[in-house]
């Protein structure tokens, strides 16, 4: 991979929004058929590119901070400020944090003008989901069109402003708006004639996301939370011992950070399990590499990480999942991954156990490189380095989990806690 690397944002957001989605069942494609919905507003209402441009980024990502697989009643003031404090941090996306926050507040609650870029576009974004969530995936499209415009004109005025949802129904009178909605297509017309098919970020900048989606999918669960940070910060220092180029271990980093991206789809009930899990969870479980490959893989130019990412759980001898790949497929990044991530999650305290310690760690991961399922060189990189790459991983840890205190402090229950 070259310094001058560069990806498409709209296709990287896209596939990470389709992750969000995927983890969220019950309404497939909803944060895609939002940014859709609110795109085609957007420009209808000829809104300025730079607020286009943050509404779509928005829609793609409001359900960011809903909190996946949860029992608990949405309260959808904390979920958009979740949302808010997972995006703000990432600099690229910073202007579109801020719609996240409010896309959930009424028109009655707004102090102002309907056509500053703050309030039409937290409008949009609000006027958008309603009516993807009003949508059943059951029924021909055409034949709900009528009870839709219905319920908007009731919420008109009171919980929708009357220009958003004039606007729409001017947009929406057209057959060619809802075939398109609701295409298997989507994503590529939104890939296609979205406002993002020509921007382009930088390694530094998908770093960034690697960051953001790092705690997007650690926090799902509380046994979780730092345990993508720990096997980031483990295939770090064993790139660096082992001589990796500056460029391979930032590439290597950024793979680790995604590796567990496919487990937003796995229910929190398996991961949170107390007992062993049956055969038939565990075949669940088997799937989460597949998602993270198949999600990453739909983002051009990244062949590298999506190879380091998905192979984490493959083994030498072909015996790992779910791809069984064998030695000459799985290359160094592959191989530090997968050592990385036996190691933190033998470290890590599980619904099922308490973390284990350095020289039971080492008798488990030693017999692991005999038998050939892991690469004993990294095993033995680790262990006779061990105090200096714990050390490290727990200071990163520990920055994690400060951000984690925090944000739980404000937006989840303290029972949530361990």
């Amino acid at each position: 991979m070259k310094d001058s690397f560069t990806i498409n944002l709209g296709n990287l957001l896209l596939s990470l929004s389709e992750s969000i989605d995927m983890a969220n069942q019950n309404s497939p494609q909803h944060q895609l058929r939002t940014a859709f919905i609110a795109l085609e507003l957007a420009r209808y209402l000829n809104l300025d590119e730079v607020t286009i441009e943050n509404i779509f980024i928005a829609s793609l990502l409001h359900d960011i901070g809903k909190k996946i697989n949860s029992e608990e009643s949405i309260d959808y003031e904390l979920q958009c400020i979740r949302g808010e404090l997972f995006v703000q941090r990432v600099s690229i996306l910073k202007d579109a944090a801020k719609v996240i926050r409010y896309h959930y507040l009424d028109w009655k609650d707004w102090k102002g003008n309907i056509d500053k870029p703050l309030t039409i576009s937290s409008q949009i974004i609000l006027l958008a989901n309603f009516v993807d969530m009003m949508i059943s995936r059951d029924r021909y499209i055409l034949h709900q069109v009528e009870n839709i415009w219905k319920e908007l004109a009731r919420l008109e005025n009171d919980i929708l402003n009357s220009k958003v949802v004039g606007g729409f129904k001017a947009i929406s009178t057209k057959e060619e708006f809802w075939f398109d909605l609701t295409s298997y297509r989507l994503y590529s017309i939104l890939l296609h004639e979205g406002p993002l098919k020509k921007k382009e970020i930088n390694l530094n900048e998908l770093a960034s996301m690697g960051d953001l989606f790092k705690d997007v999918i650690d926090f799902k669960s509380k046994y979780t939370v730092t345990h993508t940070t720990g096997v980031s910060a483990c295939s770090e220092m064993l790139g660096n011992l082992f001589g990796l180029t500056e460029l391979e271990i930032k590439v290597l980093r950024i793979a680790a950070n995604f590796h567990d991206l496919g487990k937003l789809i796995i229910p929190n009930s398996i991961l949170e399990k107390k007992g062993e899990l049956t055969k038939e969870e565990f075949e669940i479980v088997k799937s989460h590499p597949y998602y993270t490959y198949q999600i990453l893989n739909s983002i051009g130019g990244l062949h590298q990480i999506v190879q380091w990412a998905s192979y984490h759980h493959e083994r030498l001898d072909g015996s790992g999942y779910p791809f069984h790949r064998v030695a000459k497929d799985l290359d160094t990044g592959a191989r530090i991954i997968a050592v990385s991530d036996i190691f933190i999650s033998r470290m890590e305290r599980k619904s099922y156990r308490n973390e284990m310690g350095k020289d039971k760690i080492f008798e488990i991961m030693k017999k692991m490189g005999r038998n050939n399922f892991i690469d004993m060189k990294f095993v033995d990189l680790l262990f006779d380095n061990y105090q200096i790459i714990v050390n490290y991983i727990h200071i990163k840890q520990e920055k994690t989990l400060d951000f984690y205190r925090n944000y739980m402090e404000h937006t989840w229950k303290e029972d949530d806690l361990y």
